[in-house]
C-alpha cells in the first residue's frame, strides 16, 4: 500500500490536501498547501473555530462521555448509536488544520480509538460486545458504518496533510473490514445513514487500492432496491426506495440524500460512468429549482429531516440542519468539479454565506441545529452548561443530545481553503470563491484582497507567472448583472482572461453588490405574495430588536414599489404596519390595509440574526399591495 505524501508545513493552517481528489473530471481543487485564507470574512471564522470551537467540542465530548465510551464498559457507554462519529468529525478537523498546539491531544484521542479497534478492524462502541447488541444486527438505525465513514474521511484528512500515521492505520483497518464484510460475497445490504461511500472512494483515491472503489460502488448500487427493512417514515427515508439511477429528485432525510448523492458523483467519477454521473446532476437541478430555500438550505420536514415535495418551503418550519448545508457543499463541489458548471458554485456561494455562516456564535460556542426563516416568538437562550435535548432550539445551544453539526462546521471550517479555486489541463486557474486568499500553484502566484461580501470589488495581483499565456478564469455570481473585470461589463457566469501575465498585474472585479428584492416561485404556497431581500450572496431579515415599540414583526408590510437603499451594509426598505385586531373567529373579509405613515426598516444579513439577544424574526415580508 501506499500512501499519497503532501507537503507539509508548520503553519496552523496545516497546509496540504483536499477533502475531494478526484482523478478525472473538468477540474482539479487546489488543496491547503497551494491556497490560504487572509484575514477576512472567512478566515475569521476559520480562526474563531481554532481558537474557541475546538476546546469546546473536545470539552463536550468528555463531558457528555461520547469521548469516554472509547475504553468505557458496556454499562457506561453514553450518549447516541452514532455519537462515535463526533470524535471521529473532531479527529478530521484537528488533521484539516494542523495546528502543532493540538497535535498531543490528537494523537491520544487516536490512541484511544485505536485500543478499541478488534482484530479483525471492526470498531464500533454501540455493537458487538457481550450486553449489546450483535454487529451489523441495525443497519437501519445502527450507523455503524456511517460511524466508518467519518472515521474514514479523518484518516484521509491525515493523510493528506501530514502522511501515514496510526489514525491512517486505523482507517485502513476499518475499510477492510468494510470490504471483507460487505463486499460480493458478504452481508447484501447497506447503511441507513449514507456515508461510507464516499470516504470510501477518498480512501482509494489515498492508497490507490482498487477494492475501496469497488466497495463504494456496491453500496451505491445496492441501495434503493429494498435491501433495508421499511419503517415508519418509508425507505425513501434512507433513499432505498429506488435505484439511485432511476430517481427524478433528491428525496428523504436531507443529509443521507446528499450524502449518497456526493458518493455516487465520486463513484461516476473514478468509474467513467458517465450515465450515473447525469442522474446525480439531474437530480441536483430539480432539487434546487424545486426543493430549496432561498438560503440555499435543505429539508422542510422536522418530523424526518427529510425534504418536502416539491414547493413545500414554509418558511416557520424550514428545518435546513446545518449539516444538509455541509453535504449539500460536499455534493455541488464534487459537481463543479466533474462538469466545470458555475452553477454549482453560485449554490455554495449561497449555501455558505446563509446557512454555515449563521449556525455558529460569534464566539463559536453556540450553534443552531435547524435554520429557521421565521421566529414567531422570542428564543430562550440555553446556559453555557445545558445539554440541548431538541434539535430545534429557539436559540443557538452550546450542545445537544444530537451535536452532528458543531463538529461538521469544524471540519469545514478548516478545509475552507480548499473549495476557494481549482486548476484545469490546460494550466489555468479557476476562481470560486471570493475572499482574501493567496493562491500558489507551480509558477503562478495570486493574492486576492476583498472586503466581500460587504463591498463588491475584488483585487486580484499577480504575484508569479510564468512566461507563457494562461488563463485566469472568474466566476461572475448569478446575481451580478452589472458586475465589471477592469471596466469592462462581464454577464453572469464565467469571464476568463488569456494573456502573458507577469509578476505586479492587477485585475479588478467589480460584482456591483447591492440591495434586491426577490420574489418566491408563485408554486411556493407558503410565501406566495411575500417578498424577500437580497444583497449580493447574503439573504437579509428583519429582527423585532430594529423596530419601534409597539410594532410587531408579523404586522411590518414592504412596499415592493420602494427600492431597497443600502447604508454601510444595513439595508432599509419602506414599510408600512398591519393594524393588528383580535377577531373571534380568524377569517373573514380582507383586513383593512396598512395605511399609515411610511417608515424606514432597518434589515440585516440572516447570518447575523439572534446575535443581540431574543428576538423574533422573518426573512419573507408580506407587501402592501
Amino acid at each position: 500500500m501506499t500512501i499519497e505524501k503532501a507537503v507539509v508545513s508548520g503553519e496552523w493552517t496545516g497546509r496540504g490536501g483536499t477533502p475531494a481528489a478526484p482523478s478525472a473530471g473538468r477540474l482539479r481543487p487546489l488543496g491547503l498547501h497551494e491556497v490560504t485564507l487572509r484575514p477576512g470574512f472567512w478566515q475569521r471564522r476559520q480562526h474563531t473555530s481554532r481558537t474557541a470551537s475546538f476546546d469546546h467540542i473536545e470539552h463536550w465530548l468528555q463531558r457528555a462521555g461520547w469521548l469516554g465510551n472509547f475504553g468505557a464498559t458496556v454499562e457506561g457507554r453514553r450518549g447516541r448509536e452514532f455519537s462515535d462519529s463526533e470524535v471521529y468529525k473532531y479527529l478530521e478537523a484537528l488533521a484539516w488544520a494542523g495546528d502543532p498546539a493540538y497535535e498531543d491531544r490528537f494523537h491520544a484521542i487516536v490512541a484511544r480509538v485505536a485500543a478499541v479497534q478488534q482484530p479483525d478492524g471492526y470498531l464500533n462502541t454501540n455493537f458487538g460486545r457481550p450486553g449489546q447488541a450483535a454487529r451489523y444486527s441495525d443497519l437501519e438505525w445502527g450507523h455503524e458504518l456511517y460511524c466508518y465513514g467519518h472515521l474514514i474521511q479523518a484518516g484521509v484528512a491525515r493523510a493528506r496533510t501530514h502522511g501515514h500515521d496510526d489514525l491512517v492505520t486505523v482507517a485502513v483497518r476499518a475499510a477492510d473490514h468494510v470490504c471483507d464484510t460487505f463486499g460480493p460475497d458478504g452481508i447484501q445490504s447497506v447503511c441507513g445513514h449514507a456515508e461510507i461511500e464516499p470516504a470510501l472512494v477518498e480512501l482509494y483515491r489515498v492508497t490507490g487500492n482498487r477494492r475501496y472503489l469497488d466497495q463504494a460502488r456496491l453500496f451505491v448500487e445496492r441501495r434503493g432496491r429494498q435491501v433495508l427493512d421499511d419503517i415508519e417514515f418509508g425507505r425513501v427515508y434512507f433513499q432505498d426506495d429506488m435505484p439511485i439511477r432511476e430517481a427524478r429528485v433528491l428525496r428523504g432525510h436531507a443529509v443521507r440524500a446528499v450524502y449518497l448523492a456526493s458518493g455516487a458523483v465520486d463513484v461516476a467519477v473514478e468509474t467513467g460512468d458517465t450515465e450515473l454521473l447525469e442522474a446525480v446532476a439531474r437530480q441536483w437541478r430539480a432539487t434546487v429549482a424545486r426543493r430549496t430555500y432561498l438560503t440555499g438550505g435543505i429539508g422542510s420536514r422536522h418530523q424526518d429531516e427529510a425534504f418536502g415535495d416539491d414547493f413545500v418551503l414554509p418558511p416557520d418550519r424550514a428545518y435546513q440542519e446545518t449539516c444538509a448545508g455541509v453535504g449539500s457543499i460536499m455534493l455541488a463541489w464534487r459537481l463543479l468539479l466533474a462538469e466545470g458548471n458555475p452553477r454549482y458554485a453560485d449554490l455554495i456561494e449561497r449555501v455558505l454565506f446563509n446557512i454555515i455562516a449563521t449556525s455558529p456564535s460569534d464566539d463559536g460556542t453556540r450553534f443552531f441545529y435547524t435554520n429557521t426563516l421565521h421566529q414567531r416568538v422570542p428564543g430562550i437562550e440555553p446556559a453555557a452548561d445545558t445539554l440541548v435535548p431538541r434539535a430545534a432550539s429557539s436559540l443557538r445551544a452550546p450542545w445537544y443530545a444530537v451535536s452532528c453539526c458543531m463538529t461538521n462546521l469544524a471540519r469545514t471550517f478548516s478545509s475552507l481553503a480548499a473549495y476557494l479555486a481549482t486548476t484545469d489541463d490546460d494550466g489555468g486557474v479557476q476562481l470560486h470563491q471570493y475572499t482574501p486568499a493567496s493562491i500558489r500553484v507551480g509558477d503562478i502566484g495570486l493574492d486576492i484582497d476583498t472586503e466581500y461580501p460587504a463591498d463588491g470589488r475584488v483585487t486580484i495581483r499577480v504575484v508569479s507567472a510564468p512566461d507563457t499565456a494562461w488563463t485566469l478564469t472568474l466566476r461572475i455570481p448569478h446575481w451580478a448583472t452589472e458586475a465589471t473585470l477592469d471596466g469592462v461589463p462581464v454577464a453572469p457566469g464565467l469571464a476568463a482572461v488569456r494573456r502573458r501575465f507577469t509578476a505586479g498585474d492587477t485585475l479588478l472585479l467589480d460584482l456591483a453588490v447591492r440591495p434586491r428584492l426577490t420574489f418566491p416561485d408563485g408554486r411556493i404556497d407558503a410565501v406566495r405574495g411575500d417578498v424577500a431581500v437580497e444583497r449580493g450572496p447574503v439573504v437579509y431579515c428583519l429582527e423585532s430588536v430594529d423596530l419601534p415599540p409597539g410594532v410587531a414583526v408579523d404586522t411590518v408590510r414592504l412596499d415592493p414599489a420602494a427600492e431597497p437603499v443600502d447604508r454601510d451594509g444595513t439595508v432599509i426598505v419602506t414599510g408600512r404596519a398591519q393594524p393588528v385586531h383580535d377577531p373571534s373567529w380568524p377569517y373573514g373579509p380582507p383586513p383593512p390595509p396598512a395605511d399609515g405613515a411610511p417608515v424606514e426598516i432597518a434589515l440585516y444579513p440572516y447570518h447575523r440574526w439572534a446575535r443581540r439577544g431574543p428576538s423574533t424574526m422573518r426573512v419573507w415580508l408580506p407587501t402592501t399591495t
